[in-house]
């Protein structure tokens, strides 16, 4: 007797292979799909590396190398007694500079940015050493104690102090000009360094020792940290609790592709704030300190009215206070401002470069960052 095959015998038997080859098939497609994405995953991570380190090297650059210009010619205007302009705005400012880089060269807005750069080494160096042989330490943090807080603030004032007879010949090599003076060498500002803490080779009986000049520069440095990092963990509060609610608080996540750019941009702005701060607050203070630190040296500048010719500098203060009553007394309070049109354009393109640093930052990650597929 032949037995009818069962209806659906076939079906049943032949069903799981069909499924087992579509499972493998969709397997397939999604292994297809994630090998690639892989590289453009890769891809989009290392455009993230390259944007970051590529922002903080604008960052760096315009504060250390692009600002020299404006900040050496705003000390000159600080301790150029004869100008009677005073370049506190900063229409004024611009010409001169121009007429100086024509009449002396391109590399004469940046004399002084090599003992800059030593004095900065200096500074640093000093703090790892102090560090390592006091219990001070050199970072601190929201929780660190009152403790930690005050022997931080000491280490910054022993380095200030430490680095002061260097920044001294730093400042004068800054302001002096290139025709009237030779070049300095790159090792000019240790040597002059020394010989202005020890009193050798002086010859002025106007150079004011190096304990007259010890509080007001050890003061100005100290009270520009404190006010830069103060207004530095302010601003980056404000951004941190507007995340907050925003319900996008990864600030202290890692950073990833999607928060690269909260993870970089908050801490720009965050130090150009602090130093356009400190700066303006400072400037009087500056102003004094660097009339203090060039006075006896036979300095002479360029002359800050036109940009053509030299000046002489030729003053006899006393001290700190003695400085500020001639200052007020003939120059009455726009002379503690001077040059602070210098200050207005370092800032301006400090800001310019950082809104151009992310306007290329927004457009590279619009290339590498593929658009979101809305469809459900």
């Amino acid at each position: 007797m032949i037995l009818n095959r069962i209806p659906g015998t076939r079906d049943e038997e032949e069903t799981p292979k069909y499924q087992e080859d579509s499972v493998t098939s969709a397997q397939d497609q999604i292994m297809a799909a994630v090998r690639m994405a892989a590289p453009n995953q890769q891809q989009n991570e290392n455009m993230q590396r390259f944007a970051g380190f590529g922002i903080g090297l604008a960052s760096l650059l315009t504060e250390n190398v692009l600002s020299h210009p404006f900040i050496m010619f705003r000390r000159q205007c600080q301790v150029n007694h004869h100008a009677y302009r005073y370049h506190i705005h900063p229409f004024s400012v611009l010409p001169v500079i121009v007429t100086l880089q024509r009449q002396h060269g391109f590399f004469t807005l940046w004399k002084g940015i090599g003992s800059a750069f030593m004095v900065q080494g200096i500074n640093l160096g000093s703090e790892s050493l102090i560090s390592e042989f006091t219990p001070f330490p050199r970072e601190i943090h929201t929780y660190s104690t009152p403790r930690q807080v005050v022997g931080h603030i000491a280490l910054k004032t022993i380095s200030m102090a430490i680095t002061t007879p260097f920044l001294s010949a730093s400042l004068v090599e800054s302001v002096q000009s290139d025709i009237a003076s030779d070049r300095p060498g790159v090792l000019d500002c240790i040597k002059e360094g020394f010989l202005r803490l020890t009193g050798w080779g002086t010859s002025s009986t106007r150079l004011l020792p190096i304990y007259t000049l010890l509080l007001p520069t050890v003061f100005h440095g100290v009270a520009k940290y404190i006010i830069t990092s103060t207004v530095q963990y302010i601003v980056l509060a404000i951004h941190k609790q507007k995340l907050r609610e925003a319900g996008r608080d990864r600030l202290d996540a890692p950073a990833t592709p999607g928060t690269m750019k909260e993870a970089y941009f908050p801490e720009l702005v965050a130090t150009f704030a602090g130093n356009l701060t400190a700066d303006v607050l400072l400037y009087p203070l500056a102003t004094l300190m660097m009339k203090l630190h060039v006075q006896g040296t036979r300095t002479i500048i360029d002359n800050t009215d036109f940009g053509k010719g030299v000046v002489p500098i030729s003053t006899r203060f006393d001290g700190l206070s003695d400085c500020l009553a001639h200052i007020l007394e003939e120059e009455g309070v726009e002379g503690l401002f001077k040059g602070f049109g210098a200050v207005v354009l370092q800032y301006v393109m400090y800001a310019a470069i950082l809104k151009l640093t992310h306007f290329v930052y927004q457009t590279l990650m619009e290339d590498f960052v593929p658009p979101r597929d809305n469809r459900s």
